[in-house]
């Protein structure tokens, strides 16, 4: 593999090629002398599976610091409401709304298709019970018994720090919001700084996440092996099917939960929003980053659109990194699947943690390719899902990446579209301070 990645092959292929080697490796062992024997159990023991581990351990040593840094500076870029009144407070109760319907769809779908049901529950039982062996040394199951208002109670952290060595995901995320409210509250020099400095922490959770998916093309071998060795055939089936699903809500929320957005709230013909925005459209289907998209995003929505300059730039760039329902539409329906296809029964409560994780972590995921996975490793392990099974989707994302990608970029102005209306007077001008980009 090294000497095809000299050849400069883009990152996503040697991904592809990774999946290829391992899902083909496996699928012959399957069918030629079987998973159970003592030679192929050696191998993934010792060799596949530890390999596998160390990448997924890496995803999990940066995802809490990435989440936190990402949500602290995206609520703190909200300190622009001081400025932009009304505006700014539509656009954050209206990106919560749209990220909650993405992701109740994606539950739905799989819930209704349940494309990771049907897998032989011997098999199935015997690889959960390796991935729980090796999940459990890097977070705790979600706890099983909470519900009613006990839940909600439990989403306050009484020791912060406690929380973030227990892995307790979702508590940490609630303080970080907190933290980012009154970052925006008090706003001075001090704080000022205190954000340079997350920021700082951001770029370098973001270079080490760069250097980990690097690994990804070997890993993702070493996962698939395992994997395919055991479920054969059968796995090509579901992997199909969850394909299918995905892309089938994010269809439903393309193409009928936003025109129905941008016809009822936005007051604009949808014909002419995806028309004006097809340019938009097609940069982040092929370059999978909604920050590489975000210039021809604000070209189109001032142009275009015609939208006024200082609302169309305020919401683009904080939606770079804040709107991300696409993504977080993606990371529920993988959950879920992956949750189907190893037997683990979630119940309604732990769906519904899944769910606010979920649209959580849509403003801490990074507009870049490939960088949900680090908060679906995370959820894997919260829900009690062996996160080896992430190796299933890793050969597919990135064909998936275009299309969440495209979904957030689209959902950015479709926000846009809607808290412009009615701001078209507000006497914005060429001189006005441009919004800092996080």
């Amino acid at each position: 593999m090294d000497q095809v990645e000299k050849r400069g092959l883009p990152l996503h292929v040697l991904m592809l090629i990774g999946f290829a080697v391992g899902l083909t490796g496996g699928l012959i062992v399957n069918a030629t002398i079987g998973g159970d024997h003592y030679w192929v159990q050696q191998v993934t023991q010792n060799v596949t599976g530890p390999i596998g581990q160390i990448f997924l351990r890496l995803l999990f040593m940066l995802v809490l610091p990435l989440l936190f840094s990402a949500l602290v500076v995206g609520v703190a870029e909200m300190g622009d409401l001081k400025v932009l009144g009304r505006a700014g407070i539509k656009s954050l109760l209206f990106t919560v709304l749209v990220s909650t319907i993405a992701v109740v769809i994606g539950l739905v779908m799989v819930n209704l298709f349940r494309p990771g049901a049907g897998v032989d529950p011997t098999v199935a039982a015997q690889l959960l019970e390796q991935g729980k062996a090796g999940a459990a040394s890097i977070v705790e199951n979600a706890k099983s018994g909470t519900s009613g208002t006990n839940f909600f109670v439990e989403l306050i952290p009484s020791n912060v720090f406690k929380a973030a060595a227990d892995n307790d995901i979702l508590p940490v995320m609630v303080f970080a919001l907190l933290f980012g409210v009154g970052v925006v509250m008090v706003r001075n020099s001090a704080t000022d700084h205190m954000l340079k400095s997350l920021e700082g922490l951001f770029e370098v959770m973001m270079k080490l996440i760069g250097l980990v998916i690097k690994l990804a093309p070997y890993a993702i071998a070493c996962l698939m092996f395992n994997l395919s060795a055991l479920f054969g055939l059968d796995l090509l089936v579901r992997l199909a099917a969850f394909v299918g699903v995905a892309v089938g809500a994010m269809a439903i929320h393309m193409f009928v939960v936003y025109p129905l957005l941008v016809w009822t709230m936005g007051g604009m013909s949808p014909i002419k929003f995806f028309s004006s925005i097809r340019e938009a459209m097609v940069v982040s289907f092929s370059t999978a980053s909604s920050n590489a998209s975000l210039p021809v995003s604000l070209r189109v929505a001032e142009q275009e659109l015609g939208l006024p300059r200082k609302i169309a730039r305020f919401v683009l760039t904080v939606g770079a990194t804040a709107n991300q329902n696409g993504t977080a539409l993606f990371e529920g329906v993988t959950v879920l699947f992956l949750a189907q296809f190893f037997g683990v029964d979630l119940t309604l409560t732990q769906q519904f943690v899944v769910m606010l994780i979920c649209i959580l972590g849509g403003v801490g995921t990074a507009g870049v390719p490939g960088g949900s996975l680090p908060v679906v490793a995370m959820i894997l392990g919260i829900v009690g899902v062996p996160v080896e099974g992430i190796g299933l989707i890793l050969g597919v994302d990135r064909f998936l990446d275009m299309c969440r990608t495209t979904l957030n970029v689209t959902g950015d102005l479709v926000v846009a579209t809607v808290v412009s209306r009615g701001e078209e007077d507000t006497g914005y001008d060429e001189g006005d301070v441009r919004p800092s980009v996080g």
